[in-house]
């Protein structure tokens, strides 16, 4: 190939790999679990296009490590000095961190290659990592590693493949972790403070606790816990959680991307724009507070906590479902719920539809 044409795209390769990809993803029809799928898309990465071996890395609660959740071809054992990769350590947790896809095939001569004989010992020459990201937050990170050269096109083909991925791991995550809530509420086990689950989804931030912790009926707690994973996703610095005598409030303070700066109204609309009519429902309200001079954005969301004193009887109709603000109600369109949780302790469904 001429100097010249090594600077273009070769279509053909490109294609071919997307159609290997394409063969690949609909494998994952059946699968439910994360484990089986990330198990499914490594197997099929060292089969279809040779590998020596490939790994995912997943993104552990605390946002702070990357766990070793699937391995196969020449490695397939998950423990080792890799198990757990800290956030911006070692080429995959730069990967993660600065979400930069990443391609190289003179792997022994990186100076980030922490062993550079066992590269060359084992012939490994190619090495591509891409970040398993769903918008700006990344879930975990890809790596393939190969004995022979990657063209260039191979970014691509990975792209397609993590894009696909990404969205159904983080689908299967957030299904395990509602079909958890559900159960445990279920059971009557304990459930932890609403202070203790949003700290999970935010460890980076300060977050403040005001006034006595209580619990909460599972509608209210699941709308905040839903504002917290969104505010994970957009890099909150700040947040504060307020238990008042009638009302408990969530305060926090984001910093937009630079794109937004001269668009922070219609911008924080679209970034939460699932919220008002979910507070909505549930006598609450949602406030979006821009100071365009400091390019911040202050989110306020209050809602009353009925289970403190109990008003007067209110009917919350879902036509359809409001995110995680009512998981009893997710798939059951069209039914009602009746204010019962806040004197018997659980939701109860109407004897008819709405």
């Amino acid at each position: 190939m001429s100097e010249s044409s090594a600077k273009f795209v070769d279509a053909t390769r490109l294609l071919m790999g997307l159609q290997q990809v394409s063969s690949l993803v609909q494998q994952f029809g059946d699968c439910r679990e994360p484990e089986e799928m990330v198990r499914r898309a490594t197997d099929g990465l060292v089969e279809a296009f040779d590998c020596a071996f490939a790994r995912i890395w997943l993104m552990e609660p605390d946002g702070q490590f990357l766990r070793l959740v699937a391995s196969s071809g020449l490695y397939t054992r998950l423990d080792g000095s890799f198990a757990r990769v800290p956030l911006g350590a070692f080429k995959v947790g730069k990967i993660a961190q600065n979400r930069i896809p990443f391609l190289s095939n003179n792997l022994a001569n990186e100076a980030w290659v922490k062993d550079r004989d066992w590269a060359i010992a084992n012939q490994i020459t190619g090495f591509a990592g891409y970040p398993l990201a769903i918008g700006d937050r990344v879930i975990g990170v890809l790596a393939v590693f190969s004995h022979r050269p990657l063209s260039p096109e191979f970014l691509e083909v990975l792209q397609s493949l993590c894009t696909t991925l990404a969205v159904m791991i983080n689908a299967g995550l957030r299904q395990r972790q509602e079909e958890r809530a559900i159960a445990a509420l279920r059971s009557g086990s304990p459930t932890p403070l609403l202070s203790e689950q949003i700290a999970q989804w935010l460890p980076p931030t300060r977050l403040s606790l005001v006034g006595t912790e209580r619990v909460l009926s599972p509608a209210i707690a699941c709308l905040f816990l839903r504002l917290a994973e969104v505010l994970h996703g957009l890099s909150c610095t700040y947040c504060r959680l307020s238990y008042e005598p009638h009302q408990v409030i969530l305060e926090a303070m984001i910093a937009p991307p630079s794109f937004a700066a001269h668009c922070l109204q219609d911008w924080s609309e679209e970034a939460f724009g699932e919220f008002p009519l979910a507070a909505a429902c549930l006598r609450g309200t949602l406030q979006l507070l821009p100071n365009l001079s400091q390019n911040v954005l202050q989110v306020v969301l209050q809602l009353p906590d009925a289970g403190a004193a109990a008003g007067p009887a209110v009917r919350v109709v879902c036509t359809r479902a409001i995110g995680a603000a009512c998981p009893d109600a997710t798939g059951c369109p069209g039914w009602t719920l009746r204010r019962s949780i806040y004197k018997s302790g659980r939701w109860r469904r109407s004897a008819a539809p709405y």
